[in-house]
């Protein structure tokens, strides 16, 4: 299916409010999705035999910048069976207060394989998954502070426990 075909499929399970933008240019193209809908999105291209979208290959959080004060996510789709790709994204504006995360629906529901990809999101750009069932750090240590790919990170200390952080 085409990217139009796609975005037509969707328009039709779901209403016109349920893309808020669309990115068809470059080399992967994109709809923007209503954030609160990206569970059913995700669940009607995996299960629908049109699509089969069978394969979540990379989610990744997106810091759009201090001056934007908005937080995203891209989701990679992969089709096996029809060997194809669908890009989707959410987003929404947070006041960057690290009391008040930005929180977006797990997907983990849909594809198990989000289980990962969202807490490296949540670890690094601080971006919290509604429903996950197992958000914690990943990489880094439990009690490291702040979120390092956030734009406005800096390190406070210049040593963890005795080691030298860059």
């Amino acid at each position: 299916m085409s990217f139009e075909d796609i975005k037509a499929l969707l328009i039709n399970k779901f209403g016109e409010d349920v893309i808020v933008g669309e990115e068809p240019g470059g080399l992967q193209p994109a709809l923007l999705i209503a954030h609160e809908r990206i569970v059913e999105v995700c669940l009607e291209l995996r299960d629908n035999p049109k699509t089969y979208f069978d394969f979540l290959s990379c989610l990744s959080g997106v810091d759009y910048g201090v001056d934007e004060k908005r937080f995203g996510v891209v989701y990679h789709l992969a089709s096996i069976p029809y060997q194809t790709q669908f890009t989707l994204k959410i987003s929404k504006e947070n006041n960057r207060d690290l009391g008040e995360l930005p929180s977006f629906p797990s997907i983990t529901s849909v594809y198990h394989a989000a289980d990962w990809h969202e807490r490296e999101a949540f670890e690094m750009e601080g971006i919290f998954f509604e429903g996950h069932p197992d958000l914690r750090r990943l990489l880094l240590p439990d009690d490291w502070d702040g979120y390092p790919l956030r734009k406005d990170y800096t390190t406070v200390d210049k040593y963890y426990k005795g080691i030298k952080i860059d």
